[in-house]
């Protein structure tokens, strides 16, 4: 035990100390902070898409849905986000670099105008809340486990690390870190499905296997639920802040492009190895005689099946795993709400830099940024509310795997279409199609979160109003009817306002040009 405390105690250290010393390179530009000053290069920016597909949310949530529910039911994330990734390699990673955008909202101002930069900027936020808390369920479960504090403590600790980490070094932080974190992930993983399959054997539970393709057509075994999984992190994650944070953070369109290509193999390379463990972990602890309880199975696992150097390795992956997606979280949600909310540009402040030099002033940049760049300051002073909100729904809500396919739900139901139709059809996408299909999309997914009973087979304890309707045979579909009112809305609207409301074109770098019929004047 004591060895995978030095490896946990490692791991905390490693990132904390990278992280303060990248901060560095923030040298007061809220640029460097918040999109590492736009130049990643292949091996950095394809690291951290990486990293951010293979979290503490994914690992945990794929090994424990596994587990209990069969092959498809985990393996549905690290599928659901690799494909994530080859699609927006394939489709958007190249458009949406050019346009040297600081934060997704920023398209959707462009494109349809403050009204829908606001509205998109609190759908990310709230899906981005529990994507946070789903990262820090996993080091309240990790310091439960290896430490030996409560759960509520671990979850209070993990924060305090992760918030530290990120005020100070931004994205450079998650990006160097994430180097190191892929290749330790990548190394444990391997390890891990070979020591398995060495010395316990991989055992296969009948009708959980990948075999059992009843997992993804019979409703009665869940295929519901893991087919929504698949698509909400398929498309959902599309529109994620973090996600697209680190592809206008590539040094070119090509890189983004590459990026993301290399993520999505890392991220099936990875991730499918820790489904095909977790079948075998029931197996392996019956053996052993030692039950999971309630517990992350693979947490179980590895303190009592594997040597403590092997679990030190694996553990030592998650929690950077971990401090990665969820410095992403609070950075990208951070800087939404400072830049997109509170309407600090950083723009403006550039041009009050100009005006000091030209008085013959001097700026000192300090840490919190320099006295004119007060996006810098406010994206950091932001990341405190939206950290308060991630425990809260921590504590309320300890099921990681639900909670990282929850928040993708979200952007999916009210994000995704705007974007798509914005870059690929243009000329029906305005202003009232917008906004019409983010709203009926979100209400349609939040009035189905209230009325089932379970979301993503876990039982719902955050909000939920009981009624004779809805059952938990009904859990996964929403995922689909909220996409589509999503779609439909945004159809039915885009042409019956077109003639009356003309589109913003938007050039290849993003800039926005008038198209016949006019503006909408929605600035």
């Amino acid at each position: 035990m004591s060895i995978i405390l030095y490896g946990v105690a490692a791991s905390i250290i490693v990132m904390l100390a990278v992280g303060f010393y990248v901060s560095k390179k923030i040298n007061g530009d809220s640029i460097n902070y918040i999109v590492a000053g736009r130049g990643l290069i292949l091996p950095l920016a394809a690291a951290t898409l990486m990293a951010q597909s293979l979290d503490a949310n994914a690992t945990l949530g794929n090994t424990d849905l596994t587990a209990s529910f069969g092959f498809w039911a985990g393996a549905a994330l690290p599928i659901g986000l690799a494909t994530c990734l080859f699609i927006t390699g394939a489709f958007f990673a190249k458009p949406m670099n050019r346009m040297n955008l600081t934060t997704l909202p920023d398209f959707y101002r462009r494109k349809y105008g403050h009204t829908t930069e606001i509205l998109a900027s609190v759908i990310m936020a709230t899906a981005y809340a529990f994507l946070l808390a789903g990262n820090l369920v996993a080091g309240g479960y990790l310091f439960q486990t290896f430490v030996g504090t409560s759960y509520t403590v671990g979850v209070l600790f993990i924060t305090v690390i992760v918030f530290a980490y990120t005020i100070a070094g931004g994205l450079f932080a998650v990006a160097y870190t994430d180097v190191i974190q892929a290749a330790v992930a990548f190394v444990g993983s391997i390890a891990l499905i070979i020591f398995v399959a060495t010395n316990y054997g991989i055992t296969i539970p009948s009708g959980m296997g990948p075999a059992n393709l009843g997992q993804l057509t019979d409703p009665s075994q869940g295929a519901y639920i893991n087919l929504a999984t698949i698509v909400a992190l398929g498309l959902g994650d599309i529109v994620a802040i973090d996600f697209m944070e680190r592809v206008f953070a590539a040094d070119s369109p090509e890189t983004a492009q590459r990026a993301c290509f290399i993520g999505g193999i890392g991220t099936l390379v990875i991730g499918i190895p820790f489904s095909i463990v977790a079948l075998s972990s029931g197996s392996i602890l019956s053996s052993l005689g030692v039950a999971a309880g309630d517990q992350a199975v693979l947490y179980v696992l590895l303190q009592n099946a594997v040597p403590p150097w092997l679990a030190a390795l694996v553990i030592a992956g998650i929690v950077a795993a971990s401090f990665s997606t969820s410095d992403g979280a609070i950075l990208g949600t951070s800087a939404v709400m400072a830049r997109n909310v509170l309407g600090v540009r950083v723009d403006e402040e550039k041009a009050a830099d100009s005006q000091v030099a030209a008085d013959g002033g001097t700026e000192s940049k300090g840490w919190f940024g320099s006295g004119s760049d007060k996006l810098l300051k406010t994206t950091r002073l932001m990341a405190i509310p939206f950290t308060l909100l991630g425990v809260f729904f921590a504590l309320r809500v300890s099921a990681t795997g639900m909670l990282l396919v929850l928040a993708f739900d979200i952007m999916l139901a009210g994000a995704l279409v705007p974007l798509v139709f914005g870059l690929y059809w243009p000329s029906l996408a305005n202003t009232p199609a917008a906004i019409t299909s983010m709203v009926a999309g979100s209400l349609t997914r939040l009035v189905f979160f209230v009325l089932v009973p379970t979301t993503y087979a876990y039982e719902n304890t955050l909000l939920y109003i009981e009624n004779g309707i809805f059952t938990a045979s009904f859990d996964g579909l929403p995922t689909f009817i909220a996409a589509a009112v999503s779609l439909v809305v945004f159809v039915v609207v885009g042409f019956a306002t077109r003639s009356s409301y003309g589109p913003r074109a938007l050039d290849e770098e993003g800039h926005r040009t008038v198209v016949a019929g006019g503006d909408d004047g929605d600035d």
